[in-house]
């Protein structure tokens, strides 16, 4: 199967399914294969690895992005950097690594990749997609049964960042990396500002 040049007119939908059935076939082979349940799933989820995400420029931007608004909370705590037993706690550990992986597999893995399958959830609206931005709703809310609803509302943000990166990539793993990082981030900066508060 050769891929088409021209891709204006095809949706989202055409371009997963294109690019699994390539994965799958095999370029080199002419035999055409559907792809298995397995290639099917792992499209769905984003589990698959299309290009190299830490080279491109909108990836960078956004992995950027979480600095500069550390910077900014930076004016409203004091500051001053945790202390090493913080930083490789079961705690750091959790928020930095499994909540991100765990949350991102389940919104942008399962909810957006399944919403992706709907002609109508691939609209693009301010550059986001339906999907994305039902997703983003669904995150923030999930917050609610943890967080305050100004916390809630203000993690419906990144989690665009996040949805637009799976969007980009037809992957979660930018998704992961960019939660994991803005996650440690925002760890490190309020665990040493309650570290002063506290004393």
């Amino acid at each position: 199967m050769r891929r088409n040049s021209g891709t204006r007119g095809i949706s989202l939908q055409q371009k997963l399914l294109a690019d699994c059935i390539v994965e799958v076939q095999g370029v080199s082979s002419g035999v055409h294969l559907t792809p298995s349940r397995s290639a099917q799933a792992l499209a769905c989820l984003g589990l698959q690895h299309n290009r190299p995400f830490h080279q491109d420029s909108v990836f960078l931007l956004l992995l950027a992005l979480g600095p500069m608004v550390w910077l900014a909370m930076i004016g409203f705590v004091a500051f001053q950097p945790p202390a090493w037993h913080v930083i490789w706690s079961p705690a750091f550990l959790s928020v930095a690594l499994w909540q991100p992986l765990f949350e991102e597999l389940l919104f942008r893995g399962i909810i957006q990749g399944h919403l992706l399958h709907s002609r109508s959830m691939q609209k693009i609206w301010l550059g986001l997609s339906i999907s994305n931005l039902l997703t983003s709703c669904l995150f923030s809310l999930a917050h609610l049964a943890n967080h305050s609803i100004s916390w809630s509302l203000l993690v419906f943000l990144p989690s665009l960042c996040f949805g637009f990166a799976r969007d980009r990539f037809r992957s979660v793993y930018p998704s992961i990396s960019l939660h994991a990082f803005y996650n440690s981030g925002y760890f490190l900066l309020i665990s040493s500002a309650t570290h002063l508060n506290s004393s």
